[in-house]
């Protein structure tokens, strides 16, 4: 595609404002960013020779999908389990046109801005799709954490209980405490993982992780069933007790539970919400597919922390977003290889915990929502709009609408495809979604006005990574003026308008 051709994208279904409905979508050439959005299907004859136009009926143009918690881990030698040229090629197939990369598993973790520096470099030129960055808190940097804010970092993450990494240490309240003075005039959000082990507790607590002996858990350490024992709910209310209580210190400061897993913490999360402490939570596709009740013994492709809990709980999960509790869905896509998550059989207690599902969430959310009544206008508003609010950038990505960029993804729901390895575009080939059949197809993913994916062709190797680095200020929705207009709403004499938006004019031709 020419830079000099005004693009026009358009369907009889579409996600815009919130509903599904017929639009046009016409992008600028010079900028990749939506120019106009009209509701309803404009004849190919309505633009000037030279337009590119593609009706993509009845398929579903949706916003790209912001997948705010993913794990490329490069760089540093775990580069081997994921890097940005795999994670990100994963994301594309997708529909996913932007990723929030963790601070962990990369070495050195994003703790300061020097190691910032070094993932920065380390990402440039490799990137299929945009990507931002979090920043970590640990025991002892809270002197570095404006200085992150400073330099684009999108949020911020900390464990509240072993991380399973020696460079990424638990935080205590004092360590908590001591982020949110930091943090608590700037613009940003604090996460957790919100884990933590009791201080009377038969579990094993951190030593999941590691399998230490003298704590080895009662029952078979082949079976799901005891490592789910090991990691109780109470570990996530615990945790959550103690990060509500500690809000005061930065009654300002947005909080966010990432992998929210436990429905024990929702009455917890809505009361704070409820007095006042401004607090959200996500949950991940595998929490909403997957049922500890299905898992067989020593298949470890499970394993992840918070564990993957019951039916009803999973049920649980799904009210909470539907009621808007939980706010944002993710895939925590935290990779590892084969070796260590010990394919064929393991032991739960050594496996390396962590769900690889970057690019296959869209599907597995359909899949699985519309048998309990929840339509794409939803799941979009979760993967999309709500996540791009979560880090920030809402007024750029999340939506289809006047000045964002032209991520669109488009959507084939009628489709389904069995998950074999050449649906795994992520390093290593592990999912315990390899070999179910899901439902919906990503048939193509534009970013920023440029298609970078097919179904029928694969990526376009010749273009190569055209993902940018965001490390601009986090913005807000209403920075934007996003505006839908319905052309038949329109006086004739506007029938033929110019269209002035970002550098580029169109003219939309009288019928």
């Amino acid at each position: 595609m020419e830079s000099s051709q005004t693009t026009v994208l358009a369907s009889s279904n579409a996600i815009v404002n919130g509903k599904l409905t017929p639009a046009t979508i016409i992008i600028s050439p010079s900028t990749g960013k939506i120019i106009n959005v009209y509701t309803e299907l404009l004849p190919e004859n309505s633009f000037p020779a030279g337009t590119v136009c593609k009706d993509y009926s009845p398929k579903v143009l949706m916003p790209g999908l912001v997948d705010a918690h993913v794990h490329l881990n490069e760089p540093g030698w775990r580069t081997e389990w994921e890097g940005f040229e795999t994670g990100t090629r994963a994301a594309a197939f997708g529909g996913v046109t932007t990723v929030v990369d963790m601070p962990l598993n990369a070495i050195p973790p994003t703790t300061t801005v020097e190691n910032l520096n070094l993932k920065v470099n380390a990402a440039r030129g490799q990137c299929w799709v945009d990507v931002g960055f979090y920043g970590g808190v640990i025991p002892g940097n809270d002197g570095d954490l404006k200085d992150l804010v400073r330099e684009g970092v999108r949020g911020f993450k900390c464990f509240l209980i072993d991380s399973g990494v020696e460079e990424f240490p638990a935080v205590s309240t004092e360590d908590i405490a001591k982020a949110m003075t930091a943090l608590k005039d700037e613009d940003t959000l604090l996460m957790f993982h919100a884990e933590k082990l009791p201080p009377i507790s038969l579990s094993v607590g951190d030593a999941v992780l590691h399998g230490d002996a003298p704590l080895a858990p009662a029952g078979p350490l082949e079976s799901y069933s005891t490592f789910l024992a090991s990691r109780p709910p109470a570990f996530e209310t615990y945790a959550l007790a103690e990060i509500v209580n500690s809000a005061p210190v930065a009654p300002n400061l947005p909080l966010h539970i990432v992998h929210l897993s436990a429905v024990q913490c929702l009455p917890m999360l809505k009361e704070a919400q409820e007095k006042g402490v401004k607090i959200t939570a996500e949950t991940c596709f595998h929490y909403l597919a997957l049922a500890a009740e299905d898992i067989k013994d020593g298949d470890t492709r499970h394993k992840c922390c918070p564990p993957i809990r019951e039916k009803a709980n999973s049920d649980g999960l799904w009210d909470a977003l539907k009621d808007g509790l939980i706010t944002t869905v993710v895939s925590d896509h935290s990779p590892c290889t084969p070796n260590l998550k010990l394919v064929g059989g393991g032991d739960f207690f050594q496996a390396w915990g962590g769900i690889s599902t970057v690019g296959l969430g869209l599907s597995v959310l359909w899949t699985e929502g519309k048998k309990r009544g929840v339509d794409l206008v939803q799941i979009s508003k979760w993967t999309s709009e709500e996540t791009a609010r979560q880090v920030g950038l809402l007024g750029r990505k999340g939506k289809i609408a006047v000045g964002y960029d032209a991520d669109i993804c488009i959507f084939d729901p009628e489709t389904s495809f069995k998950v074999t390895t050449s649906e795994m575009h992520f390093k290593n080939k592990i999912t315990p979604y390899e070999d179910k059949v899901l439902d919906g197809i990503v048939c193509e993913t534009w970013l920023r006005g440029k298609q970078i994916y097919s179904k029928d062709v694969g990526f376009d190797e010749a273009a190569g990574p055209l993902g940018a680095l965001l490390l601009e200020k986090r913005q807000q929705e209403n920075e934007t003026v996003a505006i839908t207009t319905t052309l038949s709403d329109s006086s004739e004499d506007l029938k033929t308008s110019s269209l002035n938006a970002a550098g580029t004019v169109l003219e939309v031709l009288p019928n």
